[in-house]
């Protein structure tokens, strides 16, 4: 499943990227927030990281201002990769040799045209795997 929040900041985008997978008929779920009332990131980007959790098929976008605040409260939960992505080139890359199973894109900086593309990106890359298999299993901290 693929999961979408939003912080107050991010909430136009992220309602522009439900219009375009709806249109592309991927399913989804929005967790949130629903209006341009001022939240606190933390409280969805934790969200997301625990439905993104649930299984290792899910995805998750998060849209803040600036993409930093989701990325980090998301990155704090063991088992998320969340990867701010401001290019088709980073979100392929984050994919490709760090299996994200987060994108997140920044609200107050991305046009709607571009994050349409870093979306593709993101959703068709498949992770590499091999060599960059033992680099993801040394983030993790125990």
């Amino acid at each position: 499943m693929l999961y979408l929040t939003s912080d107050h900041a991010g909430f136009q985008l992220k309602e522009s990227l439900k219009k375009i997978l709806t249109e592309r008929k991927i399913e989804f779920v929005d967790l949130g927030t629903d209006s341009e009332k001022s939240v606190d990131y933390p409280d969805f980007g934790h969200v997301l990281a625990e439905k993104v959790l649930e299984s290792s098929e899910n995805r998750g976008i998060g849209v803040c201002g600036s993409g930093h605040g989701i990325t980090m409260a998301a990155n704090r939960h063991a088992g998320i990769r969340a990867a701010r992505c401001m290019s088709e080139e980073d979100a392929e890359l984050a994919r490709r040799h760090n299996d994200a199973n987060i994108l997140v894109l920044a609200g107050r900086q991305t046009v709607v045209a571009e994050a349409e593309k870093i979306l593709e990106k993101f959703l068709e890359t498949e992770f590499e795997g091999g060599r960059h298999e033992e680099r993801i299993e040394k983030i993790e901290i125990s």
